[in-house]
């Protein structure tokens, strides 16, 4: 080995050391691929000092069916011939001409089919849409025969290879699961503004199919967020047992692993349509990475880079979309057609009920010292004893209910009044008329028999509030007198306005007659009686004794 020397017209000299390691290799047997991992010395290098040492190499795609000797024939006497029958020919050739027939074949050199559309995927790209958004785009406007596999080598060549991440499986059973959550939608012209404006993506995915609704809006709201749910319930025809859903505002009020609490609305809307809800843990959203997939594949494929004129437009587009693409692709998981495992979980799912949500308004109110909280302007009475607390209110066009705010629990429904109206429950009235009640009303019929009806039958009507009312006929007697205010409470009985107020403008409208000095009475004295008085001048007849000295 110290005397040898490479053959004639080698292109790569290799050290003494190089040389040695590549010859020991080509004895044990290495394919010359493996060598050249090995070792870094090309290919058609190392068959040259293979063959010059008279190693025998390896022959590309004949593994395990006999060797290629130093001079090129086969030593298995099974080998077959040529096709043509020509004999293989003993002339050993030199190490440049055999090294060709080693390399790996490439490719087609035809051109992609993506070629004639370079300029639309490089502006798509730039757009930062994915390989599978840009086929099907080119699919649906531009009838692309090729496949996606054709698309992702292009997209490939233009930007590299992504390494995808990996997620956990869980298993569900069908019908049994639903995951939602929210994520960021398409640029949407407002019409409010004109100006675009990014919408919110709400998406719902079944964890047996992987069928997912999506639905856009600009805004969200406890009640959207509820609206949206039924809206996904009528579009499946049915719903899941369970959904899974992140700790967010619209439908968890306070976060707890143990004990959630769920927003009111929220609550009664699953309630009425048969459905658990069930919060994640916080900051752990692989519990619902099946919705997480869906969300990042309607923003990565359908969505990424584009603009609506506005929001029917847009939920148009991912519509199609969805009926088009997402139902009848193949999943990367269940290796099944969306569309087919739909339909093979749908039976499994719950019937929807015969009529929809009503929804209602809530909020929390502090209860007034007069026992009542205020609801638009109207008044409700709740029990006893919760002066100055914080209850819970929930109302709607019919009804208004008072809960409690800790347990829920219903502590007094109330038929929806008028502004300035006040309900109450017949149970909250008091069982017996207070003293000062009783001394108003004596002090009422005092003053005029009408006074008197009027003030009990103002206490009869609304006892809490008759106190002021009854208050308010006494000022008007001290203001026009017992007989003016006796005469308006009659004409109010008789007309049927059993209020203060129709006295109060009946008295407006007819004041009675004021007093005057020339009115005669039993007990006021001639005015020119004072006068004589006050004069010092004695009487004309009698009464002498009565004289002023």
């Amino acid at each position: 080995m110290a005397g040898y020397a490479p053959a004639a017209g080698m292109a790569n000299v290799l050290s003494v050391e190089k040389r040695e390691q590549v010859i020991a290799l080509g004895r044990l047997g290495w394919s010359l691929r493996r060598i050249e991992e090995a070792t870094g010395v090309r290919r058609e290098t190392a068959s040259g000092y293979l063959q010059a040492a008279g190693v025998t190499i390896r022959p590309p795609r004949r593994w395990g069916r006999g060797a290629k000797p130093a001079n090129g024939v086969s030593t298995d006497p099974g080998a077959a011939k040529p096709a043509n029958g020509a004999e293989v020919s003993t002339d050993a050739p030199p190490p440049e001409a055999t090294a060709p027939a080693l390399l790996r074949p490439g490719r087609s050199p035809g051109a992609s089919a993506c070629e004639p559309y370079r300029e639309l995927i490089a502006a798509a790209l730039a757009q930062g849409r994915n390989a599978m958004a840009i086929w099907q785009d080119l699919v649906d406007g531009h009838g692309f025969p090729a496949r996606y596999a054709s698309v992702m080598r292009f997209v490939r060549q233009l930007r590299g290879a992504s390494v995808p991440e990996a997620h956990a499986i869980i298993q569900t059973a069908p019908g049994e699961e639903g995951q939602v959550d929210y994520g960021q939608g398409p640029m949407v012209r407002h019409p409010a503004t004109g100006k675009y404006r990014r919408t919110r993506l709400f998406v719902f995915t079944l964890g047996y199919s992987r069928k997912s609704v999506r639905l856009l809006t600009f805004h969200s709201s406890t009640r959207l967020w509820a609206e949206l749910h039924e809206r996904t319930f009528r579009r499946l025809g049915a719903a899941p047992r369970v959904i899974i859903l992140d700790n967010l505002r619209e439908g968890v009020l306070q976060a707890d692993i143990y004990d959630p609490t769920l927003n009111p609305l929220y609550h009664d809307v699953l309630a009425h349509y048969g459905v658990t809800a069930l919060p994640c843990r916080v900051r752990d959203a692989d519990r619902k990475g099946k919705v997480e997939s869906g969300v990042g594949h309607a923003q990565g494929t359908p969505l990424k880079g584009l603009r609506f004129e506005d929001l029917a437009a847009a939920q148009g587009y991912l519509d199609h979309w969805e009926t088009r693409w997402a139902d009848t692709r193949i999943h990367g998981t269940t290796k099944r057609q969306v569309a087919a495992m739909f339909a093979e979980e749908r039976p499994h799912l719950q019937p929807l009920p015969p009529t929809p949500f009503r929804y209602y308004a809530f909020g929390t109110r502090t209860v007034h010292l007069d026992g009542c909280v205020e609801v638009a302007k109207a008044y409700y009475r709740v029990p006893p004893g919760r002066i100055g607390q914080i209850v819970a209110v929930e109302w709607d066009e019919r009804v208004v209910r008072v809960r409690d705010p800790q347990t829920g629990a219903l502590l007094r429904e109330h038929e929806r009044q008028h502004p300035g109206g006040y309900r109450e429950d017949p149970e909250d009235r008091p069982r017996r008329t207070p003293p000062g009640t009783l001394a108003l009303l004596a002090q009422a019929a005092a003053v005029g028999p009408h006074v008197g009806e009027l003030a009990t039958s103002l206490h009869a009507d609304d006892p809490l509030r008759a106190v002021r009312r009854i208050q308010g006929l006494l000022a008007l007697a001290r203001k026009h007198g017992a007989a003016p205010v006796d005469r308006a409470c009659a004409v109010a009985l008789d007309l049927g306005g059993r209020s203060y107020q129709v006295v109060r403008r009946y008295l407006e409208r007819h004041p009675p007659t004021p007093l005057t000095l020339r009115q005669v009475d039993p007990l006021i004295r001639q005015l020119t009686l004072y006068r004589d008085l006050l004069q010092g001048r004695a009487p004309q007849e009698g009464d002498d004794d009565d004289a002023a000295p």
